[in-house]
Order: C-alpha cells, then sequence, then structure tokens
C-alpha cells in the first residue's frame, strides 16, 4: 500500500546570538537547526537545511513555506524599519523599557511580549489594508 505523505508544516524559532543568528525546530523525530551570521545567510542556510532534511520524502521548500517565531531582538533586528519610539507610543510602553526588551537587555514578562506582538500585529493589518490612489 503507497500511502502518499503531505508536505509537512516547518515552525523555526529564530534566536539572535552574540554572533548572527540560529534557527532551531521540530518534526516528527527529525531535528532542524542552522545558524547564519545575516538574515540573509541564515535563510539560505534554513533552506539547504529544511531539504536535505526532506530529500528522502520527495519534498522541497521554499523560504516562503517555513514558518517563524523570533525572539524580539531578531524580530526588531530583521525589520528595521519599525521605529520604536512610535511602536511605545502606540502601544502605550516606555521607549527606553521597549528599547531594553529589543536589546536582549530585559526580558519581557509573556503579558508584555503579548502587548507588544500585539502592536506590531495591529500595524500589519493596517498596512495590509491600505489602498493608494492611482
Amino acid at each position: 500500500m503507497n500511502v502518499t505523505l503531505k508536505k509537512p508544516k516547518i515552525n523555526l524559532q529564530v534566536i539572535k546570538e552574540d554572533l548572527g543568528y540560529t534557527a532551531v525546530g521540530q518534526w516528527e523525530n527529525r531535528s532542524l537547526i542552522t545558524c547564519g551570521d545575516s538574515w540573509e545567510e541564515l535563510q539560505q542556510m534554513i533552506i539547504e537545511m529544511v531539504n536535505l532534511t526532506f530529500e528522502d520524502l520527495g519534498f522541497t521548500f521554499t523560504i516562503e513555506e517555513i514558518n517563524f517565531e523570533y525572539d524580539l531582538e531578531s524580530f526588531f533586528d530583521f525589520y528595521r524599519i519599525i521605529n520604536v519610539k512610535a511602536l511605545s507610543e502606540r502601544i502605550g510602553m516606555n521607549q527606553s523599557l521597549l528599547a531594553q526588551y529589543i536589546k536582549g537587555i530585559k526580558k519581557p514578562s509573556a503579558s508584555q511580549t503579548k502587548r507588544i506582538l500585539q502592536g506590531v500585529q495591529q500595524i500589519g493589518r493596517e498596512l495590509s489594508e491600505v489602498r493608494f490612489l492611482l
């Protein structure tokens, strides 16, 4: 009996290290881990690692098919376009405190992390609804 496997959903945690970034995940009994000096290099390493890991099952992935979870430091390093001062004002958080969370000087509580995430997601929703006059 030939069973066709459904393409797995890949979830990786991205962590900012002293030098570069690490991506870690798990799918069934397969451990997924790689690192890179920059976000661009990490993406290349992730694609190579994931495709080698699933080669025996005949799956090929693109970066768009992989889900990422970030620590605050990595997220704000990747998305430097987000203005920390404006975000702190929007979510009602002290700018200095938010900056300390982002730099890894202080660790936010779960509720503070949720508050930051909700602010970023709200901005994302608003941006996705923007229309320009043509």
